[in-house]
């Protein structure tokens, strides 16, 4: 990392007095996020890159603004920088497109031509925060501290929300979805491992949280993990934690999810990207019960139900060499496929109804009603996004179609 001053030549600015030695800044920041940096000057995408890797965020990178929307829409981030200036689309726009499609990640506009004017016109876009370059590096932690404290509330109220209810529920009536309902409310109360399977946007994570929910480790933690956001060097760290001194930026002891989830359960998403050098000691987990932290010599006993889930086909990634057999075999004590929502079209209604109030409330306007042939033409669309499309495409129509949603306005909008 480079000293504080020569931060400037890169178009980022941090005083020497904010930072630790010069090298750190203390601005207060949490846990690894991905970020999305969109913007056509290499040096400020680099720059900005080196600074957030730093604090052990996954960063990736896009050069114009089409790139940058494409990259969100089929990406998964918890905040993205974006530049106003740029090639094709701006950042104004790209605001704007993300809103109209109904993503809710937080946007940070970044410009060199700073005015109040340009700021009232982001934000009302739907940016979430404003800031100017140079980019001061307190400014730039603080937003992207802000940002993140923001969606880590959003989650927690619908986790709350859901509690309210009486927990997690799997939303339908199709026979596909009773059978699977079935299968949690046996599974439920063991400790089985369960290894969920299907498409992305299917609901996998529900089917996780609601066999937390049924079980007796209810009234513990429901630690999730995306295997597929953490960078293969840092996966180890995150699952089992470190020592002080481990690495360069091993400043005091942390423990890993595993401690995190004791007594409750793990969840571990898309189990099928995860590097072969953690595979091998989460199978000593499993085996054991027993892990160790990185740069630590201690066996610390874990009390945890792992649960799996994954879009790949595992005997495939087998055959390539991707993926250990003996902790497919270790995962996959009870397995449970979850359908594309095209193979039970006739839970989208109950699933619209679903979405409908919980994105009413979140924009604080009534909700509108869907007609018959609405709710006809969205059983019949595709939903390659499946469930998470779904509720992305009520967004969109409840902010676009007034009071009233129509099957021409299906045929618009979606």
């Amino acid at each position: 990392m480079e000293p504080a001053r020569s931060r400037w030549k890169a178009g980022i600015r941090c005083w020497v007095d904010q930072c630790d030695g010069g090298n750190r800044c203390t601005a207060d920041i949490r846990c690894m996020a991905r970020i999305l940096i969109i913007d056509d000057e290499r040096l400020i995408r680099h720059a900005l890159r080196e600074i957030l890797e730093y604090e052990q965020h996954v960063i990736e990178e896009a050069d114009d603004g089409d790139a940058g929307l494409k990259a969100v829409l089929t990406g998964k981030f918890d905040a993205v920088f974006c530049d106003v200036k740029m090639p094709g689309k701006d950042g104004i726009e790209v605001v704007e497109a993300l809103t109209l499609k109904g993503v809710g990640t937080p946007v940070i506009i970044m410009t060199g031509h700073g005015s109040v004017e340009l700021a009232v016109q982001a934000l009302k876009a739907g940016a979430y925060d404003f800031i100017e370059k140079p980019l001061d590096l307190n400014r730039v932690l603080v937003a992207l501290r802000n940002a993140t404290d923001r969606e880590e509330l959003r989650k927690e109220t619908v986790v709350l929300r859901q509690r309210k209810k009486g927990g997690v529920d799997m939303i339908g009536q199709s026979p596909a979805l009773e059978e699977i309902r079935s299968v949690v409310a046996k599974v439920a109360p063991t400790d089985a491992r369960v290894l969920i399977t299907g498409a992305n946007g299917t609901g996998k994570e529900v089917v996780a949280r609601k066999i937390h929910a049924m079980s007796e480790r209810s009234a513990a933690a429901f630690v999730e993990v995306n295997c597929a956001a953490i960078p293969s060097e840092l996966i180890e760290s995150e699952l089992f934690g470190h020592e002080k001194g481990a690495f360069t930026s091993a400043v005091k002891q942390r423990k890993g999810r595993f401690e995190q989830a004791q007594g409750g359960t793990l969840f571990l998403d898309e189990i099928g990207d995860m590097a072969l050098s953690a595979q091998a000691k989460m199978l000593r987990a499993l085996q054991e019960r027993v892990i160790q932290r990185v740069g630590g010599d201690k066996n610390i006993k874990v009390d945890v139900r792992v649960l799996a889930a994954t879009n790949k086909d595992l005997a495939a990634e087998i055959a390539a060499g991707r993926f250990r057999e003996d902790l497919f075999h270790r995962l996959n004590v009870i397995p449970i496929r979850v359908p594309a929502l095209a193979e039970r079209s006739s839970d989208v209604p109950l699933l619209v109804e679903y979405f409908l109030g919980g994105v009413a409330d979140e924009l604080g306007v009534a909700a509108p009603e869907f007609t018959k042939d609405a709710l006809q033409a969205l059983a019949k669309a595709p939903w390659t996004g499946n469930i998470r499309e779904l509720r992305n495409v009520v967004k969109r129509l409840v902010i676009l179609c007034g009071d009233q949603v129509t099957g021409a306005d299906v045929e618009r909008h979606v």
